[in-house]
């Protein structure tokens, strides 16, 4: 399988992308996709996942069936309008988006014009069907993207639930950068009788060939005027700041502005709206800087993020890997800073020796970044 090319109906549609060539997980996913089979695959982040799904998944597509052929479902607004545009990119077939927070008539109505393609959110999917409003009996293929993050405790009995509505004949594809064993016995409960084909593509390394890691100590108290002050320093071209804590992203967002620095905030609590409005301000290069809780290390693919900074350090290793992979994507390189203060950094130290990456200490001086002196004797 290592020598497959595009299918020629892919080409122009890809070109416009300025995709040129299948990526390693392209290559292994679609032609078993393309035989039918319910697969489970892994890959880092950056390496085009969704399009692996998307183009053997769409060609099964019949446009005479006026039916939802192909559902999407995804854990964020942000990723599901993603993989909407995704869609529209490589596609003329309808397709709808189907997220909480937009008004439900207004989805309604986009039912009635016969999308073949619908991508959603699990909730908001299965009101929609409780209501007989999104009929699912011609589903041919459905997909679970970023899946760990479906049956994540929030969101794991509306996934379930939905999976029991997919007809039988309907064959199944479930993506991450991380998946754990627990989230394959899930996916095995919740379909059975269905053959499952489990494919973890090799590392591609890009954490550390691709991503250069730094960090900066700073107490809790310092955290955001050590912030402003990297950002002055390095003057990076697109960054995204992480926190775990969405009020505090918002807290982080006020005090640049107060400072006049631009930029956007996005975490869950915001209203749809203003999500879109920061997803879109920064996606287009309008602001320059997204800060953001967690909700966007999953499965965003903003373009040409130089820098990712990180104001707190996971316990969980794969929120640092989600979060450090929004930047080195498609093949370009990039920085992934951590200010943190002395426990924090206790816990980057695991996390440098679990990942096997370098993690290069910074600190700012006279308004630039300097490797720290030794002290002397």
């Amino acid at each position: 399988m290592s020598d497959y090319i595009f299918p020629s109906q892919w080409l122009e549609k890809l070109s416009e992308k300025n995709i040129k060539e299948p990526s390693a997980v392209q290559k292994q996913i679609i032609p078993l996709l393309s035989e039918n089979k319910n697969i489970i695959y892994q890959s880092e982040t950056g390496t085009g996942k969704t399009l692996a799904y998307l183009i053997p998944l769409l060609e099964k597509i019949d446009p005479n069936i006026k039916e939802v052929q192909l559902l999407i479902v995804s854990p964020t607004h942000e990723l599901a309008s993603q993989i909407k545009s995704e869609v529209s990119s490589v596609c003329d077939y309808k397709s709808a988006l189907l997220i909480g927070g937009a008004p439900l008539k207004r989805q309604q109505e986009l039912l009635k014009e016969k999308p073949l393609i619908v991508v959603g959110g699990p909730a908001r999917l299965l009101e929609l069907i409780h209501l007989k409003k999104l009929k699912v009996h011609q589903v041919k293929a459905f997909v679970l993207d970023e899946v760990d993050r479906l049956f994540c405790p929030e969101l794991r009995d509306e996934t379930t639930t939905l999976i029991s509505f997919m007809p039988e004949s309907a064959q199944f594809a479930a993506c991450s950068a991380t998946i754990k064993p627990k989230i394959e016995e899930i996916l095995k409960s919740s379909l059975p009788g269905r053959e499952m084909e489990t494919v973890c593509l090799p590392p591609e390394d890009i954490l550390r060939r691709k991503i250069t890691h730094w960090a900066i100590f700073a107490e809790q108290r310092d955290k955001i005027d050590t912030l402003r002050r990297f950002i002055t320093a390095e003057s990076p071209e697109k960054v995204l700041v992480f926190t775990a804590r969405p009020d505090q992203a918002s807290i982080i967002a006020a005090k640049l502005q107060y400072k006049k620095i631009d930029c956007e905030v996005l975490h869950a609590r915001a209203d749809k709206q203003a999500r879109k409005a920061a997803v879109d301000r920064f996606r287009s290069g309008k602001v320059k800087i997204l800060i953001t809780s967690d909700l966007s290390s999953r499965g965003l693919d903003f373009p040409n993020v130089t820098h990712v900074i990180q104001m707190d350090v996971p316990s969980d290793n794969d929120f640092f890997v989600h979060r450090a992979g929004r930047t080195a994507r498609a093949g370009a390189e990039g920085l992934n800073v951590i200010i943190g203060d002395a426990h924090e950094m206790r816990i980057l130290s695991k996390i440098e020796k679990k990942l096997g990456i370098t993690i290069y200490p910074k600190q700012l001086y006279g308004g630039k970044i300097v490797a720290p002196e030794l002290e002397e004797d």
